[in-house]
């Protein structure tokens, strides 16, 4: 069966200082990504050898296949993993600014321009109710980027979306520095953007 491991972060822990402090980088990384990767080669383990030899990706993609007493451990950890990896990747020391390349040209066909993408991400993110995500996605069906708020670590792929651009407002993602402060968190997760990373998925997703 296909163990999967942490992905290396391309940075230190205090990388991304003063945005996001080294101490919830560790503990994020250390201790809620490393729980989302054990639970879900737990999970996979009760599932079949043809599961078990999927990408994870394809299998959010296709959850409605796993087996109904194990598709919500899948989906809850399944995503978490591929949530994560996605989150560290998005973030960069002296990122952020307004998006560049291809993937510039289809927020403004979205959106209209820049602002209004970052007013509809920031202030629909912070409004998730509880756990969640709010993600720019890819829709293959229309060939154009959207917005999508998702619960707890339930994935865009099981919509039929590609996540390009996540925003992680679980609580532990922010809480040691911003306490219950959730748009601080927010405005200050935008000066970290990998706009590089970003346009990446964007090309590989479009083509």
């Amino acid at each position: 069966m296909k163990k999967y491991e942490l992905p290396q972060l391309p940075y230190e822990f205090d990388a991304l200082e003063p945005n996001i402090d080294a101490k919830t980088m560790e503990i994020h990384y250390t201790k809620h990504h490393q729980t989302y990767t054990n639970n879900l080669n737990a999970a996979l383990e009760k599932c079949s050898e043809e599961v078990q030899n999927m990408d994870i990706t394809d299998i959010l993609k296709n959850l409605s296949t796993i087996p109904a007493d194990i598709r919500g451990a899948i989906n809850f950890n399944g995503g978490g993993f591929d949530n994560h990896r996605i989150f560290w990747s998005n973030l960069t020391p002296n990122g952020g600014g307004e998006a560049t390349g291809k993937v510039a040209e289809a927020i403004n066909n979205t959106f209209g321009n820049f602002a209004a993408f970052k007013d509809k991400f920031t202030t629909s993110t912070v409004a998730i109710q509880g756990s969640g995500w709010g993600w720019l996605v890819f829709d293959p069906s229309s060939n154009k980027v959207d917005y999508r708020a998702m619960p707890n670590q339930t994935s865009p792929r099981t919509e039929g979306l590609v996540p390009l651009l996540g925003c992680d407002v679980w609580e532990h993602a922010y809480y040691l520095k911003y306490q219950n402060k959730r748009p601080d968190y927010v405005n200050a997760w935008w000066n970290l953007i990998n706009w590089k990373d970003v346009n990446q998925r964007f090309e590989e997703a479009s083509n």
